[in-house]
């Protein structure tokens, strides 16, 4: 049997190896919560709200602009925050107080896009003051890796539509149909453009050379002359206009015209004035209801008198619709004409004088 002393010397190296093994899980412990600033700092406690946790989990790490500060402690549903039920809460070193704000925002990201999910926060835009422990930051939906594979999925069934479509286009235009399978694949159109160009080519060649009237009004000068002595001479005129000279000149520059057209204007205003006034025969006109009876009544008589004369009423209606009256007169006229006709040509057959002597 081992004696006393060989026990406790055992159980002393037993106690020493607990010791030691106890001081390297401390170390290990201290090293592994590093990032977070270390087991016995004092942590910030902030919490965010997203509609979907995307595969967030607990442990996960939390980073500030890309930098990590802190971890996730715990996910969980709330079902009294719809639309955004996933409650995230996360731990966060107080050494980065100074660096997040009451107006910092939150996300979820993927690391790579098959790696895990983490907390991303952002103060790019930020200026609130730090958050107090447990404050709530507001929270940006991203989209995940589910959406992007969907959306990912649309695009390219979208693009599998086209590229058919592009297919058969290719097909169309290789069978000569429509007009740009036919400028495709016709030799005979082709040789046209080549013709058209080649004719193209020698206009711009008989242009460039001074050829033809375009080509004269592309390198002849005359035409620049023209136009600089015309714009000389307009400004000429502007000038003479500018100074009141002749007629435009003075109706430019001369305010005679002005104190004419306002003395005018003030004896127009006055002549209105004495019409509204019933002055003269104009405002006895406008103003006066004798007058506009007396002249009601003239034009009624004309009327009648007209009316009359159009019906054939006394000597000048019978004048104006009776034919043989006027084949009457138009006759009595004649033989008056007639016989002055023949009284000078032969006096002496009307008139006898007679002459007597006591």
């Amino acid at each position: 049997m081992p004696s006393r002393k060989e026990i406790k010397w055992s159980q002393l190296r037993v106690g020493a190896l607990v010791l030691a093994a106890m001081a390297v899980l401390i170390v290990l412990i201290f090293l592994m919560s590093g990032s977070s600033g270390g087991l016995f700092n004092r942590k910030l406690v902030l919490r965010s709200y997203f509609d979907n946790a995307a595969g967030l989990k607990d442990g996960a790490p939390v980073t500030l602009e890309g930098v990590t500060i802190g971890n996730v402690i715990h996910v969980r549903v709330v079902p009294n925050r719809n639309p955004t039920p996933v409650e995230v809460t996360m731990q966060v070193d107080h050494k980065f107080d100074p660096d997040l704000h009451t107006d910092s925002t939150t996300s979820i990201a993927q690391a790579g896009v098959l790696g895990d999910s983490y907390v991303d926060i952002s103060s790019a835009h930020a200026s609130g003051p730090p958050p107090a422990t447990n404050s709530e930051l507001k929270a940006l939906e991203s989209p995940s890796i589910q959406t992007v594979i969907r959306t990912s999925e649309d695009s390219i069934g979208q693009i599998t539509t086209l590229m058919r479509k592009v297919e058969i286009l290719v097909d169309s235009l290789n069978s000569k149909k429509g007009t740009m399978g036919t400028l495709i694949n016709d030799p005979t159109l082709a040789k046209k453009i080549v013709s058209i160009a080649t004719n193209l080519d020698t206009v711009t060649k008989a242009i460039s050379s001074g050829k033809g009237s375009l080509g004269k009004l592309v390198n002849d000068d005359t035409l620049y002359t023209r136009a600089n002595s015309a714009v000389e001479r307009l400004d000429k005129i502007t000038t003479a206009l500018d100074e009141g000279k002749g007629s435009m000149g003075k109706l430019l520059k001369d305010d005679s015209l002005y104190k004419n057209l306002n003395a005018a204007v003030a004896n127009t205003n006055q002549l209105v004035a004495e019409i509204n006034a019933g002055k003269g025969s104009f405002g006895k006109l406008a103003k006066d209801p004798a007058f506009a009876e007396k002249l009601d009544d003239t034009i009624t008589h004309l009327d009648r008198i007209l009316a009359s004369v159009d019906e054939g009423k006394g000597s000048l209606g019978q004048l104006v619709q009776n034919r043989s009256l006027y084949d009457h007169a138009d006759q009595t006229l004649d033989q008056t004409q007639q016989l002055m006709k023949a009284i000078r040509e032969d006096p002496k057959k009307y008139f006898i004088i007679r002459l007597k002597v006591f």
